[in-house]
């Protein structure tokens, strides 16, 4: 929760709250005057920031898309490693990062919203493709990288959402994971 009373509120505070509210109770939990008592202030606040309920979904869909799928592989187009480690790279900052989070509550909402639909799959397709980019890089052949690059996705978007480890063996399950789908 954002102190307001030391903070002034951002639209990226609205978004993120959205998120979590988004993720624990659905897309029909995403009201106005809750998300304000969420953030310690006026509904009013929310105006500043959206003309109403349907720009605040189209914000949130776009941030969730650019936040946890552009940043993450604009990020790992940056690094100048090898193909594995930028692999190992791109894994371990889903994983810690939790960019993979919100993905299960976004599917669900875009089972019932075209808006959504549209959206989650899009982000989808950047993952798949730049997964299969990153195993073609490792030498894999084009059939070999497709299946890779969205068993890779897959797994990340499930485990995010479905299940918890402690840190450490979070990390020992990823080193497994990682060697499994970049040995040849």
């Amino acid at each position: 929760m954002v102190n307001a009373k030391n903070k002034r509120l951002t639209r990226e505070d609205w978004l993120r709250s959205a998120l979590l509210l988004l993720s624990k109770s659905g897309v029909e939990s995403i009201k106005i005057v809750p998300l304000a008592k969420q953030l310690g202030v006026t509904s009013g606040s929310f105006y500043w920031h959206f003309r109403n309920r349907k720009e605040l979904y189209a914000a949130l869909l776009s941030y969730w898309e650019r936040e946890m799928t552009d940043v993450a592989i604009e990020a790992a187009k940056k690094i100048k490693v090898p193909p594995e480690i930028r692999v190992w790279k791109l894994m371990e900052q889903v994983m810690e990062t939790g960019m993979a989070k919100f993905d299960l509550a976004i599917s669900h909402w875009a089972q019932n919203d075209a808006m959504a639909d549209v959206v989650f799959h899009r982000a989808l397709e950047k993952r798949f493709s730049f997964a299969t980019w990153m195993f073609l890089e490792l030498g894999f052949d084009k059939l070999q990288a497709e299946a890779r690059g969205r068993m890779m996705v897959v797994y990340m978007m499930g485990e995010s959402t479905l299940i918890s480890y402690p840190p450490k063996k979070r990390k020992e399950m990823l080193k497994i994971k990682h060697k499994i789908l970049t040995s040849q």
